[in-house]
């Protein structure tokens, strides 16, 4: 009778293991214009790391004012270092929108949770800090 019983719990839990949960399966970041970023960033009430995640050449060209430089090939081994903080407000951008969007899927990837994609630098219609 033990085996029965061992073999009908094996039986309803096995499909269990390794599944993810529904909010698991729905991470991911959030989109928004370049606009919605510069009000976010505008709000001194709340603490947001602006992150560009262009090359450094790219950076130097011109960059927002307040941005850390994480080249999108170097999230997963320099992100956590960085960003300890697994429910820090994120803001990613690139050049176009492109890079920032597989940066933003890879930090979500990595357990952050607040990562917000606001696109491409050329979208930006705010200060650009050169150097």
């Amino acid at each position: 009778m033990r085996q029965i019983i061992c073999v009908i719990l094996m039986i309803l839990v096995m499909p269990l293991a390794g599944c993810e949960t529904a909010a698991e399966s729905e991470r991911t970041h959030t989109k928004i214009t370049p606009q919605q970023a510069q009000a976010m960033m505008a709000q001194s009430d709340i603490n947001i790391i602006i992150l560009d995640v262009r090359t450094q050449e790219e950076f130097r060209s011109g960059h927002i004012p307040g941005a850390i430089l994480l080249p999108g090939d170097e999230i997963l081994a320099r992100a956590g270092y960085l960003i300890p903080d697994l429910d820090q407000i994120i803001l990613v951008y690139c050049r176009s929108g492109a890079r920032s969007n597989v940066a933003a899927l890879a930090l979500v990837e990595l357990g952050y949770t607040a990562v917000y994609d606001f696109g491409g630098i050329m979208d930006w219609i705010g200060e650009v800090v050169r150097g």
